[in-house]
């Protein structure tokens, strides 16, 4: 046999050995999981699944196999959970065998099991119990916090005020407002709207978001491991990432040469105070490479869901005025004209808070929430699911589970007032996710989004530059988050 002979003979039986063992893999312990679509050796179910919209394949999926059922993405198992029942009865009933965080590829390239939301085990407790301890001290869900807001609000009135009514995209002043709030806890201050290194951040942010929204995104979540060594949009992510990574090391560093344990400035500074505190404890995880990666989490978080909501719930009121205007006539009903709006006035806003609400449901921001992780063998809805299995809680699928919501594919504010116009809450209402690993920062996002919404609303109302009919509410892209699509809008003084 010559030389390539014997080379293209290697090369066979390595391909056959990896077919193989990715058949073998793949196929233990199916026999006693959820069902669902016979995978193939190396790509999984790549075939049964659009990656620029990953939701939608995989709620279509389960009209075949049920409300549970197993997927093979890539190299993942996933057992994938659609609805609110499921969904429920798996992150509440049992919560604590589905509580672990499995992976999030892109942003798991950075944080590597470090910081509050992709550890795991008592790591994440720690870091938990600390960040909710910590964020509830500097005001968050208090009036210290809703007093930040209103102040953020009027910065935001003027810059709006400047745009003297011409078409312009919303996009970053909303995000600049909004990241505003996380900043003055975080770090203490806010940033001037015309800060260079805030717009570098802002950008940083939302192209890693926008990433994991992508297609190429959703691949790199199954072909990780592979597509670390080729090129591709990936690599630009990564760069966002680290460059928002050396950004907070350098605030920490900052915060640490001036630090006085006896009067904390903001969250670094208490996270600081306690890793001094605990520098002796070998199993506390208060060290320089969680601070980092918490305090990233926590400033992304704070940022990109609530200013993605608004900018997408901006969009659809201009394609819907009569539901702008219905807002319009409660705001000056109850608010009027000459003082700012307080959070007390959301209970007498149920119209309003309808809409907010409605925003958050049929914009589904991140549609198949946070992977979760078995963390032991468990049996569920008569399957059993071993310890490690990767869990995808579609979020989505309870935003829009038609038992839950007359109209699902419609927005409609209706979905959160009852016969008398009062408003009322519905249990499948889950963009904050449930259970013990929900998201902390609900109630900031709750009392930002009511606030700067109607604060805008009070002043201005909206017009937009091309007709209304062509105006298209889809989302642009659907992965790891919701996007809507690029838009301009006018804001015109009521």
């Amino acid at each position: 046999m010559d030389f390539l002979g014997a080379v293209a003979l290697s090369l066979t039986i390595c391909l056959t050995c990896l077919i193989l063992l990715s058949t073998w893999k793949q196929m233990q312990g199916r026999s006693k999981m959820p069902p669902g679509p016979t995978p193939l050796p190396l790509i999984g179910n790549l075939l049964q699944v659009d990656t620029s919209n990953m939701l939608k394949s995989l709620m279509k999926l389960s009209e075949k196999y049920g409300p549970v059922y197993t997927i093979q993405l890539g190299t993942r198992r996933v057992v994938v959970l659609c609805g609110y029942r499921a969904i429920k009865e798996a992150l509440v009933d049992q919560g604590d065998e589905f509580g672990g965080r499995g992976e999030q590829a892109t942003f798991d390239w950075l944080f590597q099991g470090y910081g509050v939301a992709f550890s795991n085990g008592e790591r994440a407790k720690q870091l938990r119990r600390f960040s909710i301890t910590t964020l509830r001290n500097f005001g968050v869900g208090k009036r210290s916090i809703e007093e930040r807001i209103l102040d953020e609000a009027q910065y935001l009135l003027g810059a709006l005020q400047d745009t003297k009514g011409l078409p312009f995209d919303p996009t970053y002043i909303l995000s600049r407002t909004v990241s505003n709030i996380i900043s003055s806890v975080v770090f203490g201050d806010r940033f001037d709207y015309e800060d260079k290194e805030f717009h570098s951040l802002l950008y940083m942010m939302l192209e890693s978001f926008r990433f994991t929204s992508t297609s190429w995104g959703q691949l790199y979540e199954m072909f990780a491991g592979v597509m670390n060594y080729l090129p591709g949009p990936q690599h630009k992510a990564f760069k966002m990432l680290v460059g928002l990574e050396k950004y907070i090391e350098k605030k920490v560093k900052a915060n640490e040469e001036t630090l006085d344990p006896n009067s904390p400035r903001d969250f670094i500074d208490c996270f600081l105070i306690k890793m001094h505190q605990e520098k002796h404890n070998l199993s506390s995880e208060f060290f320089m490479k969680n601070i980092i990666l918490t305090v990233l989490n926590v400033f992304f978080a704070g940022t990109e869901t609530v200013s993605t909501t608004m900018r997408y719930g901006f969009l659809v009121l201009l394609k819907h005025p009569e539901i702008e205007e219905k807002v319009h006539e409660e705001i000056d009903r109850v608010i009027g004209r000459n003082r700012s709006p307080n959070i007390e006035d959301r209970s007498r806003m149920p119209y309003t808070d309808a809409v907010i609400h409605e925003f958050q449901r049929f914009c589904n921001v991140i549609p198949m929430g946070l992977s979760h992780r078995m963390t032991k063998e468990t049996q569920f809805w008569g399957y059993t699911i071993p310890q490690g299995t990767e869990v995808f809680p579609l979020l989505g699928s309870a935003l829009k589970d038609p038992e839950c919501f007359e109209r699902p594919e419609a927005f409609d504010p209706g979905h959160f007032l009852d016969e008398k116009g009062q408003f009322k809450k519905n249990e499948a209402f889950l963009p904050f996710s449930i259970g013990k690993r929900f998201c902390f920062g609900d109630m900031l996002a709750r009392m930002e989004l009511f606030l700067f919404i109607t604060s805008i609303l009070q002043h201005f109302r909206f017009e937009s530059p091309i007709d209304r009919q062509d105006l298209d509410i889809s989302p642009k892209l659907v992965g790891f988050a919701t996007l809507p699509r690029d838009y301009k809008i006018c804001l015109i003084p009521r």
